[in-house]
């Protein structure tokens, strides 16, 4: 099986490399090749001994897919996307890459498609951001899209041709709507979700950490591991069981900030919140207040989907995977 993962470079795609990479197979098919790509260049995975193209490349450039699908990957993992803050701060930039590139991809695939017959498994990243103010106490799969940002718009845009190329039968389509991923490891990025880790990764190391917004705010949270485990459970599954609506909210946990401090305080103690500082961002309070809270995810769990239960669970998975299970600066 050959794997293309569009977006490998990022935190998610080095992490689902590295497990694709010590299972050595996907769905019990032997993994014997990687396509690796982003803008900036992906490291080769430690440990394969199998062919890997890591490649330099923009989606957006419209000859890229070609270059991208040229060896006829099986599995198309499509992670690569602007983030919600800079999507919304550069309209132009957002589109180019959250819509054009998801086009060109599919697109590309579809003109092989009536050429040789290629049908490739393509995971689509989207996001809870599709969904927009009303809510329901609980958002399940048939709630109606209407994003309040240009990053929920560009997401919202690519589950539809999603959707239309695999009804067409283009390719085999899944889409997963990620829950705000949290702890995040590494440096701040520019998602206007960003402050959710920052809160907990900066003080689990004895460094201080801003939080922008009100400790009642509530939000849907998944761990990185849970991450890894919807993109390969999606890379797998039988989509005669998804049917034509061909994108699901994935799992998770349904938080606020509060209790996030809350948990923060239970395995790391007070010394470790009183390093966050309450500094009130309007421009974030005012994204996050559209933001979804709660999801009825029975269809994901039905399908198999799976993702944490507490606060805990995931601070404790941050510690194992990215602090080696020691706490504190």
């Amino acid at each position: 099986m050959h794997i293309l993962i569009i977006g490998a470079a990022g935190m998610v795609g080095r992490k689902l490399t590295e497990k694709l990479v010590a299972d050595g197979h996907l769905g019990g098919k032997e993994i014997s090749r990687f396509t690796l790509a982003d803008v900036v260049a992906p490291d080769a995975p430690k440990g394969f001994t199998g062919p890997v193209d890591a490649l330099t490349i923009d989606l957006s450039a419209p000859e890229a897919s070609q270059t991208l699908i040229a060896n006829r990957p099986d599995v198309i993992f499509h992670l690569a996307a602007i983030v919600s803050g800079e999507a919304e701060a550069d309209f132009d930039k957002g589109y180019r890459i959250n819509f054009d590139g998801t086009r060109y991809l599919f697109d590309t695939i579809r003109l092989e498609n009536a050429k040789s017959g290629y049908k490739p498994r393509v995971v689509f990243t989207s996001s809870i951001a599709v969904f927009g103010a009303p809510f329901p106490d609980k958002i399940g799969d048939e709630f109606f899209e209407t994003p309040l940002t240009s990053y929920g718009t560009q997401k919202a845009i690519g589950e539809l041709l999603l959707a239309d190329y695999s009804r067409r039968g283009f390719f085999d389509g899944i889409g997963i709507r990620l829950p705000t991923i949290c702890i995040r490891p590494g440096k701040p990025n520019k998602a206007a979700s960003g402050f959710f880790s920052n809160i907990l990764r900066e003080p689990l190391v004895g460094q201080e950490a801003v939080l922008p917004v009100s400790p009642d705010v509530r939000h849907w949270f998944a761990s990185p591991r849970s991450a890894v485990g919807f993109l390969v459970h999606a890379g797998t599954l039988d989509l005669d069981k998804v049917g034509p609506r061909r994108t699901l909210n994935m799992p998770g946990l349904s938080a606020t900030v509060g209790e996030e401090i809350e948990a923060l305080r239970q395995v790391a103690g007070d010394k470790a919140v009183k390093l966050i500082r309450h500094e009130k961002d309007e421009t974030i309070d005012r994204i996050v207040a559209g933001w979804a809270r709660d999801f009825d995810t029975s269809r994901a769990l039905s399908l198999g989907f799976k993702a944490e239960t507490s606060f805990d669970q995931i601070i404790r998975a941050h510690v194992e995977d990215e602090l080696g299970g020691k706490i504190g600066g």
